[in-house]
C-alpha cells in the first residue's frame, strides 16, 4: 500500500541547506526514503534519499530522462520557461532515453577509450607536477584556485581540444548553468554565450580537425551514423561541465574531509597504496554530485512505499544513498582504510558516468602527488568554516585556504 504522508508533507531547501545537507538528507531519511520538496525556486519536486530506492530509480526505465518533457512539466510549474539556448545545451546523452541514449553512448564510447584514459597518465602526471611546484613557493593558498580547480579544468581542455585561455569564459557559463542558486537572472545569457561558443568550436574543428576528443566526436561514425550538429554542440557541453566540474570538487571535498581527519591523513603519506580505496570513500562521503539530473515520471511509480503520481520531476540525492545507515555503517564517519563498495556517486544503470574512469584517474594522480609533496599540509585558520557552492546538482567549496609550510 502506497504511503500517502509523504505526499502530504513537504520538506524545503533554504539558504542552511548548502553548508550542510546531510543534516537534512538525515532527518527527512529518517520520515522515509522518499519525499517532496520545495526548492528554492518555489517549484516541489520529488527527492529519494534512501539507498535501496535511490538504486532502484536510478535503473527504473519507468523514471524518464527526456529532457524536452522535463522542461515542459517543468514549465507548467512556474511562470519563466526554460531558455531555449539551455534546453539545447542540456539535450544530450545524459538527458535522453533509449534507444536515442544508446546511440549517443555508442557513438562517444567509440572516441572516449579505456585505453585513450590510460594513455593520458604521463600529461596529468606533470601538470600535477607543475602545479605543485608553484604551490610550493607560498606559505599559505587557497588549494581550490591553485591545484583542485586548474588540474581537471587543463586536462579537459586537452583532451577536448577546448583553448584553455578560454576557461575563466566557460567556468563563468557554467556556473550560472549548474543550478546555483542567485544565479538565475544570468542563465539566459550564460546559456547563448555558451551555446555560441561552443558552436563555433565544433565548426572550426569539423574544417580542421586535430588530434583531440572533440574531433574524434565530429568524426565518429557508426555504419553512416554520425553526430548531428546540435548533438555535437550539446555533447562538448556535457563533456565539458561534467569533464572538470566533478573532478574539481572530488579533489577539493576529499583534501577538505582528509585534512579535518590528521590522523587518516597521516595513514595515507605513511602508506600510498591505500589512496584508490580512500578515492572511493571521499566519493562515498562527500562526493561531487548531491542530485543527479533531473528524471520525471510517465505514469504512477510506487518507491519506497510512496507512489509519486505522473508527470512528476524526481531528483535521486546520490549524497544521501551514499550515507544511509541501512547500506552504511556508521555512515557519517570517513573511513578512509575500510573498503567502500557500492557507492552511487557516479551514478548506476544507463546513465553510469562516462567519465568515471577519467576521474578516478586523475583522484588517483592528485592526491598521491600532494601527500607525498607535502605531508605536512594543513587547514589555515581561516577554513575552520568553509562556503559551499549553492547548487543542489554540484556539492563542492568555494575555496579551501591551507597551510603548505
Amino acid at each position: 500500500m502506497a504511503d500517502t504522508t509523504a505526499a502530504a508533507r513537504v520538506e524545503s531547501i533554504g539558504a542552511d541547506f548548502f553548508d550542510d545537507p546531510h543534516a537534512h538528507y538525515r532527518r527527512w531519511r529518517a520520515a522515509g526514503p522518499v519525499h517532496r520538496v520545495r526548492f528554492p525556486d518555489d517549484v516541489v519536486r520529488w527527492v529519494v534519499v534512501g539507498y535501496a530506492e535511490a538504486r532502484v530509480a536510478l535503473a527504473d526505465p519507468r523514471l524518464r530522462k527526456d529532457m524536452a518533457t522535463a522542461a515542459a512539466i517543468l514549465d507548467g510549474k512556474r511562470t519563466a520557461p526554460t531558455d531555449p539556448n539551455a534546453l539545447a545545451l542540456l539535450t544530450h546523452m545524459l538527458s535522453t532515453d533509449p534507444p536515442g541514449h544508446t546511440r549517443l553512448r555508442k557513438l562517444v564510447n567509440k572516441a572516449f577509450t579505456t585505453r585513450q584514459v590510460a594513455a593520458l597518465r604521463p600529461r596529468i602526471e606533470q601538470i600535477t607536477a607543475e602545479l605543485l611546484d608553484a604551490m610550493a613557493g607560498a606559505d599559505e593558498v587557497d588549494l581550490m584556485e591553485a591545484f583542485a580547480n586548474p588540474l581537471p579544468v587543463t586536462v579537459i581542455c586537452e583532451l577536448l581540444g577546448v583553448p584553455f585561455d578560454d576557461r575563466d569564459d566557460f567556468q563563468a557559463w557554467t556556473r550560472a548553468l549548474v543550478g546555483v542558486v542567485g544565479e538565475e537572472e544570468h542563465r539566459p545569457a550564460a546559456a547563448a554565450a555558451m551555446a555560441k561558443y561552443l558552436s563555433e568550436l565544433v565548426r572550426a574543428k569539423q574544417t580542421r580537425p586535430a588530434d583531440d576528443l572533440l574531433s574524434e566526436l565530429v568524426l565518429a561514425d557508426d555504419d553512416g551514423d554520425r553526430l548531428t550538429d546540435p548533438e555535437l554542440v550539446a555533447m562538448a557541453f556535457l563533456l565539458l561541465v561534467a569533464g572538470h566540474e566533478t573532478t574539481v570538487n572530488l579533489i577539493g571535498n576529499g583534501v577538505n574531509a582528509l585534512l579535518r581527519h590528521p590522523d587518516q591523513w597521516q595513514a595515507l603519506c605513511a602508506d600510498p597504496t591505500g589512496i584508490p580505496a580512500a578515492i572511493e570513500e571521499f566519493l562515498r562521503f562527500d562526493g561531487p554530485v548531491d542530485m543527479a539530473t533531473v528524471r520525471y515520471t510517465d505514469e504512477p511509480v510506487t518507491l519506497g512505499g510512496t507512489e509519486i503520481p505522473a508527470g512528476e520531476l524526481v531528483y535521486v540525492a546520490l549524497a544521501a544513498a551514499n550515507r544511509d545507515p541501512a547500506r552504511f555503517t556508521d555512515p557519517d564517519a570517513l573511513t578512509t582504510d575500510g573498503h567502500p563498495t557500492g557507492h552511487l556517486a557516479f551514478g548506476h544503470g544507463i546513465h553510469f558516468c562516462v567519465g568515471a574512469p577519467l576521474a578516478r584517474l586523475e583522484a588517483e594522480i592528485a592526491f598521491t602527488a600532494l601527500l607525498r609533496r607535502f605531508p605536512g599540509l594543513r587547514l589555515a585558520e581561516s577554513a575552520a568554516t568553509v562556503r559551499w557552492q549553492t547548487s543542489t546538482l554540484i556539492r563542492g567549496l568555494l575555496e579551501l585556504p591551507v597551510r603548505v609550510r
